[in-house]
């Protein structure tokens, strides 16, 4: 059990809840105690209790939440990517196998959601290329 990590970070909403893990104690068995709640949003870390977290198990911490944010970021974009294929799945669903009632079901719910985030992916590309001239000149 020596090559266990030294600290386990159980994922919750915004954050998580870090606990050192203990393996050399007098029962030889695997004990977890935790240490600090953190909050991954504003970066918050909370010692548990009376507990004073070490310089270690704040270097430890600040790595953790520098890669889960990489982490959740990563999966931010995959989503999106999965989003575009499946308005594509949609698409291709409308054109070939929608029935007339499934249509009118969805269709004012689709228009409205496109035509919103349409509106707001235009704004924003002209902000970034008039940002991008301003720079330029």
């Amino acid at each position: 059990m020596s090559d266990l990590p030294k600290y386990y970070f159980r994922v919750r909403e915004n954050g998580a809840a870090v606990f050192r893990v203990d393996t050399e104690n007098r029962h030889k068995r695997l004990d977890m105690e935790q240490i600090a709640v953190l909050n991954i949003r504003n970066g918050e870390v909370k010692p548990q209790g009376q507990k004073v977290l070490t310089e270690r198990d704040l270097a430890e911490i600040h790595t953790w939440m520098a890669a889960r944010k990489e982490t959740l970021a990563r999966r931010d974009i995959d989503d999106i990517y999965r989003a575009v294929d499946h308005l594509n799945l949609t698409t291709q669903w409308a054109q070939a196998r929608a029935t007339e009632e499934q249509l009118e079901e969805v269709t004012d719910a689709l228009l409205f959601a496109m035509h919103d985030l349409r509106t707001m992916l235009v704004r924003k590309k002209a902000d970034r290329m008039l940002k991008a001239r301003a720079t330029e000149g």
